[in-house]
């Protein structure tokens, strides 16, 4: 069983949400990209949500587009990524790991030579912004063929004849944009976002995550207590940005973590 599923399976039958992080591959500098994934696995992260390092990425906000510049200006690229999760991998064999990025370098490295290494590296999904199910043509049959989840957004803004579409193609999870807008924006429109995870849940059995704008255990168990499993990213990366060593990056991912973890392994899922 490809180890998104297995994860998922496991935050159901336990009747809690999970924890998806998410970081910059190279930020705060590549050597440390390594250590930093091992630090949200020990301080509570049941998923792994590596941004691939790019130099125009849309949809994200400020301090993610910063992650990215600083990642990119200290030569992390592409094959970082994949030798990040491969050492990764001698350690940690069960935690998931979804690529999330865009698909400008991934067609410059060459589509299928990208998708196998990822696969051989030992990544378990993608969340391709830019590769919405209406445009992701011969990409299915390369990610079905190696076991890889692709993963697709789902916004407010999202017509519901589209969502349909996206709910019948959805593997591994759906990530649902909690607000509209960019990454770590600030927004609370938490009631609306609630009553749109219902209606998903009530459309499919494809596990839904929650992101954006989740920045603190409060926000965390809100929408936590309505969905699968929350997605907590700009705040993180910003609290890593200019962490100089192993032992600073350990220090604040567990500062920043601990009060998430304990706030969700108290919240229990509710009903659709």
């Amino acid at each position: 069983m490809n180890r998104i599923d297995q994860r998922f399976a496991e935050f159901r039958a336990a009747n809690r949400p999970g924890l998806v992080t998410f970081v910059t591959a190279g930020d705060p500098h590549p050597a440390l990209s390594v250590e930093v994934l091992h630090a949200l696995v020990r301080h509570g992260a049941d998923v792994l949500e590596l941004g691939m390092p790019f130099s125009d990425p849309m949809a994200d906000g400020p301090v993610i587009q910063h992650a990215n510049e600083r990642a990119l200006r200290k030569g992390a690229n592409l094959t970082h990524v994949l030798d990040t999760v491969r050492e990764f991998r001698t350690t940690d064999v069960t935690t998931p790991v979804v690529l999330m990025g865009y698909l400008n370098p991934i067609e410059r490295y060459g589509f299928e030579r990208f998708a196998e290494a990822a696969k051989a590296a030992g990544i378990d999904g993608m969340l391709l912004v830019d590769c919405p199910p209406e445009e992701s043509g011969d990409y299915v049959e390369k990610f079905a063929e190696l076991d890889l989840r692709q993963i697709f957004l789902v916004a407010p803004t999202t017509p519901p004849a589209r969502r349909e579409r996206i709910l019948k193609r959805a593997q591994g999870f759906i990530y649902y944009v909690s607000f509209k807008g960019i990454t770590g924006a600030a927004n609370h429109e938490h009631a609306a976002a609630i009553q749109s995870l219902r209606e998903i849940q009530r459309t499919t059995q494809v596990p839904v995550a929650v992101g954006f704008g989740i920045r603190d255990a409060a926000t965390a168990t809100m929408l936590g207590a309505h969905a699968d499993a929350i997605v907590i990213g700009s705040a993180l990366v910003e609290s890593l940005a200019g962490a100089i060593d192993a032992g600073d990056v350990d220090q604040r991912v567990a500062t920043f973590l601990a009060p998430i973890r304990a706030a969700l392994d108290l919240t229990r899922k509710q009903a659709a």
